[in-house]
């Protein structure tokens, strides 16, 4: 909203400066968004008349005036302007003066001396048409300062609304505002009623009422359309960003930004029977005022006679009932149009209006009448014209109510941290102009109906908190007592977790839990993952059931940076529906930690031989996140990895995540150049971590003994190890693999572990005799389990 500070001022003059009034604005939730002058600055120009002009001896295009400046006297000025001529008032700059981008010195134009300029518009910075020079009216006082003559001075303001303050969408609206907020006197514009001249009235018929239930209408008979408007009602109207048309559309649009009322005129001679208000019927087109063509939608509104289509309702008029220069009758409408009604509609037909940008917010219901009145009273003042009776249809049902909203003074002290008393809260509703009957400390306040937003408590809180000030509500710091939480001794906090991974060489990376469908598809098989009713960009329509997806992306983006090594890891919630007992009925969000690593192993250097990260690498990693708990590796399947290098990643009989490369396929896809490796694990499992517990030092040496078995080239070293394990002599304190070995002295289908045995006693010294025992009892159960055989 748009307005100049010289008309709100003719309203409510407050005893403060433009920059006060702009912060006074903003404080109260009336956000000033820009405030600018109306001309840029410059001085010594001033009204003055053309006397004489004769034709430059030496310029066919010159002039040479004798230009009357009041108390500056008669000045010589060459001019060039092709509108310039004798009697002609404008504005002249004097010598000295300070144009913008110009100063005025006296010169010598082709040999004849000139003492000034004459000024176009653009030259005085006020507008870019430069055509010729800015012509004043006749009786503008010659000798006077023209900006005060133009009211240059004057601040254009810019406010930037919230939807729910449709009120302000007028200068009556803001003036009441600045009252409100100053104290200053309001001074409304009159409310006047046109009496009836001639008997002629046009009738109207609600057809819709639920979307239109108030139309107002008459008739104005003999209007010279083709008057001009009137400088001051142009020079307001050009402030608030409307370009004058002609002098009935100019009231029109003048009476909107004034009450806030949108109204329009029909040509009379082009309408036929009754006005009806209605829907429009199947395929039914309408030509506006924009030359646009449309096929109005089923729920829009439509003002017609008994013939066709005229306009459409709270948005646009139509091109065949517009108003012209050969106008003699005009057919002034004022409605009030439901918001739900209007809301959307222009945008959905590609263009916007000031009548819609109002009725969708909402206006006053009650206003039509006196908008109305207005209007006929400008129309008749300057483009002449008699006018008939009002008419006026109205379906009260359909009407907004103001409704009581009781406020209780305990209620908003509690809410807003500041002390409000019984009489300063009837004072602050008082200033609103709001309706209230008082028992001791509690209102039922009726808010008039321009302010149609005050429907709960809430609301006039709000408006107690404006009328205070922001900056008067006191910042309290807030008090209360902190505890520190007791951690658990078995259980690890997320930061613990992160900084593991930081301290191996990972970087965090956050990503959003929305995600394309397509990775949910190809990373989790998953065909029907949980949608978003409301996506906030088409790549971001489905929840993430896994990280692996988010992680992928993230590798891409750095290797199209040329980042050839990439660790990186996140800690975040998956989403996958589970029918039972999860506690968001449907569905289940398990937090999760992934990590990838693509790339060579270790930073470039000299020591180390360069080769790339392969599965083992992570395993290790995976590994030091469960310190003192035994994992177990089983291969699967999973859409996201590659079919011989993936494991699932178990703890104590149960699967905790998974841990692979990336299945050639989407490293194609993706464009990822070499297969990373990932893993991703459940955290509930991770923050588990096992007490230490206290095992005796033995001070008697260790027996060492290697033991390699042949077996089976399928059988899995881990199943031959738990085996070992499981069935040792309680003296074993460790067995660990250390070589696999096939070639030669082993058949093609077969294959050489080698464990090292580590066995202590913690009393005594062990003996050679009891050794060999211990050792053939593991080879006995290697062979019972697994077929092995001891290698020769």
């Amino acid at each position: 909203m748009q307005f100049s500070e010289s008309w709100l001022r003719s309203l409510c003059n407050p005893p403060l400066d433009s920059e006060q009034l702009a912060h006074t604005l903003t404080m109260a939730g009336l956000e000033v968004e820009e405030m600018h002058p109306v001309a840029p600055a410059f001085d010594h120009v001033v009204v003055a008349r053309i006397v004489s002009c004769e034709k430059h001896p030496d310029a066919d295009r010159l002039q040479v005036c004798q230009v009357d400046t009041g108390e500056h006297g008669v000045l010589r000025i060459v001019c060039g302007a092709p509108n310039a001529a004798p009697g002609l008032v404008v504005p002249c700059a004097l010598v000295g003066a300070r144009l913008p981008g110009i100063e005025i010195r006296k010169a010598k134009v082709r040999g004849i001396e000139s003492s000034g300029m004459l000024c176009s518009a653009k030259e005085l910075g006020i507008a870019e048409d430069a055509s010729g020079l800015l012509v004043l009216p006749q009786d503008a006082p010659v000798g006077t300062s023209i900006r005060k003559y133009l009211t240059l001075d004057d601040q254009l303001i810019t406010l930037k609304l919230t939807p729910n303050r449709a009120d302000c969408l007028s200068l009556l609206g803001i003036a009441r505002e600045v009252a409100a907020l100053t104290g200053a006197p309001l001074y409304a514009p009159d409310e006047v009623t046109v009496s009836p001249a001639i008997d002629a009235v046009r009738e109207v018929i609600i057809e819709a009422p639920a979307a239109c239930p108030r139309y107002c209408g008459r008739l104005v008979r003999g209007v010279n359309a083709a008057a001009p408007t009137p400088d001051w009602m142009r020079q307001r109207l050009e402030r608030c960003g409307i370009r004058s048309i002609s002098a009935v559309v100019d009231v029109t649009n003048y009476v909107m930004l004034e009450l806030g009322q949108p109204l329009h005129a029909f040509d009379d001679a082009k309408l036929e029977g009754a006005i009806r208000v209605r829907l429009p019927a199947a395929g039914e087109q309408l030509q506006l005022l924009n030359g646009q063509t449309i096929t109005p939608p089923a729920d829009a509104v439509l003002i017609a006679d008994q013939a066709a289509a005229l306009a459409l309702g709270g948005i646009m008029g139509g091109e065949l009932s517009g108003v012209t220069a050969a106008t003699r009758d005009i057919f002034l409408e004022s409605a009030f149009f439901a918001p739900d009604a209007i809301a959307g509609k222009a945008r959905a037909l590609g263009f916007s209006s000031d009548s819609s940008f109002r009725f969708e917010r909402g206006v006053d219901s009650q206003l039509q009448r006196r908008a109305l009145e207005r209007a006929s009273q400008l129309i008749i003042e300057i483009c002449c014209g008699q006018a008939g009776p009002v008419v006026e249809a109205v379906d009260v049902s359909h009407l907004p109510e103001c409704r009581p909203v009781r406020l209780r003074a305990a209620r908003a002290s509690k809410v807003l941290g500041v002390p409000f008393s019984a009489p300063q809260i009837a004072q602050l509703l008082g200033g609103l102009g709001f309706d209230f009957q008082q028992q001791g400390d509690e209102f039922l306040v009726t808010p008039p109906p321009h302010r149609f937003d005050m429907t709960i408590e809430e609301d006039l809180i709000e408006e107690l908190a404006r009328l205070h000030g922001y900056d008067n509500i006191p910042a309290y710091p807030p008090t209360g007592l902190v505890t520190m939480m007791p951690l658990p001794e078995d259980r690890r906090t997320p930061m613990q977790l992160r900084r593991l991974l930081a301290a191996r060489g990972y970087q965090e990376t956050v990503n959003f839990s929305f995600v394309e469908a397509a990775w949910e598809a190809d990373f989790c098989a998953n065909q029907a993952p949980i949608a978003l009713a409301n996506p906030i960009a088409s790549q971001m329509s489905v929840m993430r059931s896994s990280l692996i997806g988010s992680l992928i992306n993230v590798l891409a983006t750095n290797l199209k940076r040329q980042q050839p090594r990439v660790r990186v890891f996140e800690l975040g919630r998956c989403f996958m529906r589970d029918a039972g007992g999860a506690p968001v009925s449907g569905f289940r969000q398990p937090l999760r930690l992934a990590a990838l690593a693509s790339g060579s192993a270790l930073v470039e250097q000299w020591g180390v031989a360069a080769r790339p990260v392969d599965f083992f690498d992570l395993k290790a990693d995976v590994e030091s996140l469960y310190p003192g708990r035994a994992l177990r590796f089983e291969r699967i399947l999973h859409p996201a990895l590659h079919p011989g290098r993936a494991a699932a990643v178990c703890l104590e009989d149960r699967q905790v995540g998974i841990l692979g490369e990336i299945h050639p396929s989407w490293v194609q896809k993706y464009e990822l150049g070499t297969a990373p490796v990932v893993f991703e694990l459940e955290l509930d499992d991770l923050l588990a971590q096992p007490l230490p517990a206290y095992a005796e030092v033995s001070r008697y040496p260790a027996v060492v003994r290697d033991l390699a078995l042949i077996v089976d080239q399928h059988q899995s070293w881990q199943g031959l190890l738990e085996a070992l394990r499981t069935e040792a002599n309680p003296l074993v304190r460790d067995i660990q693999l250390f070589d696999v070995y096939q070639g030669k002295g082993v058949a093609e289908d077969r294959k050489s572990l080698a464990f090292r045995i580590v066995m202590q006693d913690t009393q005594r010294t062990l003996e050679d005799l009891e050794v060999e025992k211990i050792v053939a009892a593991l080879v006995l159960t290697a062979e019972r389990h697994c077929g092995a055989e001891l290698r020769r």
